[in-house]
């Protein structure tokens, strides 16, 4: 069966796509068939990551949500995005990574906006894409904050990874979300640090956000100037192998498995 995993942050900007990516082509390496759905309907972006471009694709999740497609017809192959320029770090064979992108045109974000959706259908959606890719893990890259599609997607997953940065504004609001996902009874909570300084001591930081929250820290993520130098373009997973921040993002993985 499919292990349904969404990646959240109650505020914007703590890198959550990032690292979604990452999670992604780090399980495709290890030989898994992964789907992303790019849920982040308002501002999408993880398609990016992967230099995907959107103008040259036919369906986004979007025309799925207004009836013009099935859903696997938005899942575009990304595997060749997971392989490093060397062609050094190549998935095994069977290994693959999907993408259902979001619309980035300004008139369909706005209808669909203004219109809202059914979740029900975002819901089927995500069962079809596992039975019909035939995947191992779904990660749902969703919208920052509390609302209707991210509830839904907290409420169907086997594991919630939540993303936070070292800031009193997200301690506070990581709060709420735990507490909604406790209530919905989400069967692994794992908690996230990113973009925490080197000067900081690591252990230390993972260990009083634990006992502020009494939830499992997966992994600590530096602040990279290497991320920033990349700009969204890649994946640092593949092309820094050996980068502290790959490091972490397999100890992600380890949990999860």
């Amino acid at each position: 069966m499919t292990k349904i995993i969404s990646t959240h942050s109650y505020r914007g900007g703590t890198g959550k796509s990032n690292v979604t990516a990452n999670l992604a082509a780090t399980l495709a390496i290890r030989g898994h068939r992964v789907g992303i759905v790019d849920t982040d309907i308002q501002s999408p972006g993880i398609h990016t990551l992967f230099k995907v471009d959107l103008n040259s694709v036919q369906y986004t999740l979007n025309n799925f949500l207004w009836g013009h497609c099935g859903v696997t017809d938005c899942a575009i192959d990304v595997t060749d995005g997971v392989v490093d320029a060397n062609g050094d770090i190549v998935p095994p064979e069977g290994a693959k990574v999907f993408l259902v992108p979001s619309s980035i045109k300004t008139g369909e974000i706005a209808r669909i906006l203004k219109e809202k959706y059914d979740v029900e259908d975002l819901n089927r959606g995500f069962i079809t894409l596992c039975q019909e890719l035939e995947l191992d893990y779904l990660l749902i890259d969703t919208h920052p904050g509390v609302n209707e599609e991210t509830l839904l997607s907290i409420a169907i997953s086997d594991t919630l990874l939540l993303i936070l940065r070292p800031d009193v504004q997200d301690y506070q609001g990581t709060a709420v979300t735990l507490d909604l996902a406790r209530k919905l009874e989400v069967p692994q909570l794992f908690l996230i640090v990113n973009k925490a300084l080197e000067a900081f001591d690591f252990n230390d930081l993972a260990q009083r956000v634990f006992s502020n929250y009494r939830t499992p820290v997966a992994a600590v993520l530096p602040l990279s100037t290497d991320l920033i130098q990349i700009g969204s373009t890649g994946l640092l997973r593949t092309l820094q192998p050996d980068h502290a921040f790959t490091r972490a993002i397999e100890s992600i993985v380890d949990a999860i498995e």
